[in-house]
């Protein structure tokens, strides 16, 4: 995980100096990214779940930063809020999981809370509470069903920043959470089962959206959401290294992605639309090529990256449940459709913009055009960290995070794959590749379908996936509406009708005792000696009649 963020951050930064050139907050965003670094260093590092708590929240801070970065925009603001609040929802729950922790092991250390953990029974309502809670930090931050929302909307922050804490580093901290705390999920199999669904829903749901979008950062933002998703089936069937090794290779070549994406909008003078691209290929070779690598490595076509973490995830869910198998298999596809549609339609064909866009076409600059040639080699080779054992590799990774999952492993009693049934799958998998990459090819480039604005409101199911199911509006009607509606009456009537009225009675009331009282300030020394003996009189008065 350090050498992800940093390394990748480097290269994030070296990219970022070219992008954001000539940008009034120049500096201030540099202070924001390397704040960001910090303080994901800070949750890497972190040997208790307090100190990685402080890192947690540092990192949604700099998300709110960063994603609001252009803050003179109203919308963007309001994305950095949305993405702040959905964040501080998980938060809550992986706070409660913490004190949790605390009160049930006398210790938030994790060498401490893992030892006397395996005290415990298998499935003991404790430790699956607290699996829970941990869980739903974990669904807010990396952006998971129900609170993956904000993540879309993430895209109004400069690219470098959807590369840097959108796709390679913050997202996946949720991912490395439930990684570093395996052994407590191992003795949570109901946890398990709900981290391995919670994945497996998202990743198809997202990919399904991502099919029908039309902005370039946005179509990258469902494939971050439907990837992450594959990370958590990989933890929920007990194949920790496997979401690991996605997430190592995922930072290469969803960063890769994001900032070959960052160059096309250089390019076409900030437009995202890749219904006005097309035909970039002969302006933008470099980034052309490097995209195309990005492209087969999420697909995950041999021999690149993304085909020996993300099918190796698909093994090991076969392994533990072929249904599981199927369901992620179909997402899987998915995949090759809306990146090799994303693709077509950005780099193949006629350019569709307009004519003063296609007479400023050009390729970047130098110090962008080596971070993605960098990344496009780590998403080529990535794939070698890890070549499983039945294909003859050495397993590396596995290896070497065997002192981390060792004590989750033995819990879970993970079964393995035969090379009868391997090879069986992968040329299946192999086979399904090339046939969407096809379909991709003749819908969106041969027959140019998916080209006109409307095209997406001629059917029902289309039409749904364009407006993404809908579920912003759910949430608008169901949660925000009430809510404001609710906040509206308290402030109409609870604020000015009663609090208001009960602060201002009591100045009033000031006010009127005030001017009433000041009529006996005569001035006159003699009254004032009048009512003193008035006084007097009245005291001896009450003490003779008390007693």
């Amino acid at each position: 995980m350090l050498l992800i963020v940093t390394g990748v951050g480097f290269i994030i930064h070296v990219y970022s100096v070219g992008y954001m050139k000539g940008d009034p907050g120049y500096n201030r965003f540099f202070s924001y990214m390397n704040l960001f670094v910090f303080s994901m260093l800070l949750l890497v590092l972190a040997d208790n779940y307090l100190v990685l708590f402080i890192g947690w929240e540092g990192v949604g801070l700099c998300s709110y930063l960063l994603i609001g970065f252009w803050f003179r925009n109203q919308a963007f603001n309001n994305a950095a809020k949305k993405a702040f609040i959905m964040n501080r929802i998980g938060d809550l729950g992986f706070l409660l999981g913490i004190i949790l922790i605390f009160t049930t092991f006398g210790s938030v250390d994790f060498s401490d809370v893992f030892s006397r953990a395996t005290c415990l029974s298998v499935g003991d309502p404790t430790i699956v509470a607290i699996t829970l809670l941990l869980f739903v930090g974990a669904i807010g931050k990396s952006a998971q069903i129900p609170l993956y929302t904000w993540l879309p909307d993430a895209m109004a922050g400069p690219t470098p920043v959807s590369a840097m804490i959108h796709a390679a580093t913050m997202v996946t901290a949720g991912v490395y959470m439930v990684a570093r705390s395996g052994v407590l999920y191992a003795l949570a199999p109901p946890t398990m089962a709900v981290v391995a669904i919670t994945g497996l829903i998202t990743a198809v749901f997202a990919a399904s959206i991502a099919i029908y979008q039309n902005d370039i950062k946005k179509i990258l933002a469902y494939s971050t959401i439907s990837q992450l998703g594959f990370m958590f089936l990989a933890l929920g069937v007990g194949a920790f290294t496997s979401a690991m090794f996605h997430l190592t290779t995922h930072a290469f070549f969803k960063a890769l992605l994001f900032l070959a994406a960052g160059s096309v909008i250089h390019a076409m003078g900030g437009g995202q639309d890749i219904r006005k691209m097309g035909g970039l290929k002969k302006k933008l070779p470099w980034t052309y090529y490097t995209f195309l690598i990005g492209t087969v490595a999420i697909a995950g076509v041999p021999p690149f990256s993304g085909f020996f973490s993300k099918d190796e995830i698909l093994l090991q869910t076969f392994s533990a449940d072929p249904v599981f198998w199927i369901v992620g298999f179909t997402g899987s596809l998915m995949t090759v459709l809306y990146m090799f549609r994303l693709m077509n339609l950005t780099f193949l064909g006629n350019f569709r913009g307009t004519s003063d866009q296609q007479h400023h076409l050009y390729e970047s600059p130098r110090e962008m055009l080596i971070p993605l040639m960098i990344l496009a080699f780590l998403s080529a080779i990535g794939g070698v960290l890890n070549v499983p054992a039945i294909f003859g590799g050495s397993s590396f990774l596995e290896h070497a995070l065997h002192p981390v999952f060792a004590g989750a492993q033995l819990l879970l009693h993970t079964g393995g794959l035969t090379l009868n049934t391997g090879v069986f799958l992968l040329v299946v998998t192999l086979i399904g590749i090339l046939v969407m990459a096809y379909l991709a090819y003749q819908l969106y480039v041969l027959d140019g379908k998916g080209l006109k604005p409307d095209d997406a409101n001629r059917r029902f199911l289309p039409h749904l996936l364009f407006q993404r199911y809908y579920v912003d509006e759910l949430y608008r009607k169901s949660i925000i509406n009430p809510l404001l509606a609710l906040s509206g009456f308290l402030n109409r009537v609870v604020e000015f009708r009663v609090i208001d009225w009960l602060v201002n009675g009591v100045g009033r009331a000031m006010v009127w005792s005030g001017n009433t009282l000041r009529y006996i300030q005569t001035g006159h020394v003699g009254f004032y000696l009048f009512m003193m003996i008035i006084g007097i009189i009245l005291l001896l008065v009450f003490n003779v009649l008390i007693r």
